[in-house]
């Protein structure tokens, strides 16, 4: 199936969930919020959060700045 993370469309397995595309990612622990098309998932159910084909995730990480 095919998902669009970030604006890049990437290959991954079917009944993949939020928590292991970013595995695959090498995102583990990088990421602070997604969003899955245009609606927060929160970090407690990203273990549960099952993708399906042409998902749009914004994956955002939080940098301070100054």
């Amino acid at each position: 199936m095919k998902l669009i993370i970030n604006g890049e469309t990437k290959e991954f397995n079917e009944n993949i969930t939020l928590e292991k595309a970013l595995e695959e990612l090498g995102l583990t622990g990088k990421v602070m919020a997604a969003a899955v098309n245009m609606e927060i998932v929160k970090q407690d159910k990203w273990n549960v959060h099952v993708l399906r084909d042409m998902d749009k995730l914004e994956l955002l990480d939080f940098v301070g700045g100054g």
